[in-house]
């Protein structure tokens, strides 16, 4: 469904590697920063990039935004949210763990990245 999503970032090195950790866990590969000074998260579906703003202001968190990362099992949700822990992220919302509504189930964890930023890894178990 997207093309792309990019965050702000006030330090691009410090986002990616705290990024490099949690989405390692995940499968895919280092971050690659190009000439513009912007990194970049490639898949065979979309990308995923931290930026400097453009505007040249200081980045700012998107209040009710979140960006959720997919994971193949609870296991990796889990170990997705303890490398970002170890890597400057902030834990939010309820722990790890099932979140359940008549249509679906799902497996979550959410942090906050070190620029405050809300994330999520989600494992869809129904």
């Amino acid at each position: 469904m997207f093309s792309h999503i990019m965050l702000g970032s006030n330090d691009i090195e410090r986002s990616k590697e705290f990024y490099d950790a949690i989405l390692s866990v995940l499968g895919y590969s280092e971050g690659v920063i190009d000439a513009k000074g912007r990194c970049f998260y490639m898949s065979k579906e979309s990308v995923f990039g931290i930026t400097n703003p453009v505007n040249g202001e200081p980045m700012s968190i998107g209040n009710g935004v979140t960006i959720g990362f997919k994971a193949s099992s609870p296991e990796l949700v889990d170990a997705w949210h303890e490398a970002g822990l170890r890597n400057g992220g902030t834990t939010c919302e309820e722990p790890p763990g099932i979140r359940a509504t008549p249509e679906r189930k799902l497996y979550m964890a959410y942090l906050r990245d070190p620029f405050r930023n809300k994330i999520c890894a989600t494992h869809f178990m129904v």
